[in-house]
Formats: structure tokens, C-alpha cells, sequence
């Protein structure tokens, strides 16, 4: 059995390679509905905008979706993992509407 030391060092960062970004997702206020949340997520994972043919977008992989209530949520919060920064100036990118606002970053 590990035993735990007093002399362990702890540090911030991230075992689990690259970044991991915890983000919230919205279509502007209003409810979600599946496939708004089916976009959005197949735009953040495809590395192209959608919308305004951004070539040059990050792409990340989605490790986990929040709870979300199809055409109730009006966010939900997605753990998102790459090497890149999830875009959150520009509404729309990722998906019709769709705004993105970083939470926390690991990484």
C-alpha cells in the first residue's frame, strides 16, 4: 500500500494531457434545444466554425456534458480537451447563436 508523505508537492496543472477547459454553452439566454447542443458540440469538436467558415478554429474533444434538460437548460457546462483555447468573443461560431464563456482552464 502508497503511503501519502508530508514532503509531496503539490502544483496546478493537468494529468490529463494537453488543456482541459470547463465552459459554459448557451444560444443567447434562451432555452437549448438538442440539436442546438448537438451543434454546438459538432462544431467546438470539428475545428471549423460552422458559421462563418473560420478555418483556423481550435478543435477539442468533448470528456464530458453537464446536466441539460432538452428546451429547459438555457447553459449547460462542457469539459473540453486540447491544446488550444475555445473561442468566446465571437457569437456564432461554434454554432448558430451559440456563446461560450471559459469557467476554468487546467493546464
Amino acid at each position: 500500500m502508497a503511503t501519502l508523505t508530508s514532503n509531496a508537492k503539490t502544483v496546478a496543472g493537468n494529468g490529463l494531457g494537453g488543456k482541459t477547459h470547463i465552459v459554459s454553452v448557451g444560444v443567447g439566454g434562451g432555452a437549448i434545444s438538442q440539436a442546438q447542443l448537438d451543434g454546438i458540440i459538432q462544431g467546438i469538436t470539428s475545428g471549423a466554425s460552422l458559421v462563418n467558415a473560420n478555418a483556423k478554429t481550435d478543435a477539442f474533444t468533448v470528456a464530458a456534458v453537464g446536466s441539460f434538460t432538452p428546451a429547459s437548460s438555457t447553459s449547460v457546462k462542457l469539459a473540453l480537451q486540447g491544446t488550444g483555447t475555445p473561442n468566446t468573443a465571437d457569437a456564432g461560431e461554434y454554432f448558430a447563436a451559440a456563446t461560450v464563456a471559459i469557467d476554468v482552464t487546467f493546464g
